[in-house]
């Protein structure tokens, strides 16, 4: 029997590729006075809601999504965390 499992993706920038976005952030951040700033890497999170005969096959299954369409793994790190099940 299956379940609907909520999972998040986390993606963010590899380290040594170029985060414009993260860059902006930070400069921003310095001049607002916050000078403990050194780094800011940006990125995003994608909410998905599957279904799947347990967390572990949500996870391998939404992990699979970010190899092929998700996320670039050429460029860009990721991390599938499954947070419950829905409607539970």
């Amino acid at each position: 029997m299956s379940e609907t499992f909520s999972v998040d993706v986390r993606i963010t920038p590899r380290g040594g590729i170029l985060d414009p976005q993260g860059e902006t952030i930070a400069r921003a951040l310095g001049n607002l006075g916050y000078e403990g700033v050194s780094s800011v890497r940006a990125g995003r999170l994608v909410r998905i809601e599957i279904e799947a005969k347990s967390a572990d096959a949500a996870q391998s299954e939404v992990e699979r999504m970010c190899e092929e369409l998700i996320a670039n793994p050429t460029i860009e790190d990721y991390v599938v965390r499954v947070r419950d099940t829905v409607g539970q």
